[in-house]
């Protein structure tokens, strides 16, 4: 059985074998989070995403963090470029990080909310979906998922979907 933690933190500053990124099917990081993952990172992070583009909506590829303290960047398509996302997608994308993160024997991982900033989708129900995406997966390394947020309202949103 997997840990679940919920933490107000900074994905970029996270000690755990990979982070996680929302992504465009492009792996163009320009804006909100993927920004932040690629200014922390260094330029490996952009430029290893270059070579991996594009991707399917709903599947994940890793690059290195470059120089955060975390080994990977799992990059997971939530969307297309500035496009809007869906239940399926992030329900999907959740499924894609977890199985790569096994491949990677990423025994802890930091997800952050899918599909909640330029995808606009509602906090709760994304919420919601990723809990449960965790809850489904059978894991062969992973022991520990923090879910990464952003604000009180994603905290409370996270918390209530774990139950606690």
């Amino acid at each position: 059985m997997i840990e679940l933690e919920v933490l107000q933190a900074d994905v970029t500053k996270l000690e755990v074998d990979a982070i996680t990124n929302a992504a465009n099917t492009e792996l163009r990081h320009g804006g909100g989070v993927a920004a932040a993952i690629s200014r922390a990172g260094g330029p490996a992070v952009q430029r290893e995403s270059d070579e991996k583009a594009p991707i399917c909506l709903g599947e994940a590829v890793e690059t290195t963090a470059g120089e955060m303290p975390a080994r990977y960047v799992i990059h997971a398509a939530t969307m297309e470029l500035g496009g809007p996302t869906s239940a399926d997608i992030i329900a999907r994308a959740t499924r894609s990080t977890l199985h790569t993160a096994d491949e990677l024997s990423c025994r802890s991982l930091a997800l952050v909310a899918f599909g909640t900033g330029v995808g606009g989708f509602p906090l709760d129900e994304a919420a919601r979906l990723m809990v449960d995406a965790v809850r489904q997966h059978q894991p062969r390394s992973l022991e520990r998922v923090v879910f990464a947020v952003h604000g009180d309202a994603a905290e409370q949103a996270f918390r209530a979907a774990i139950g606690g």
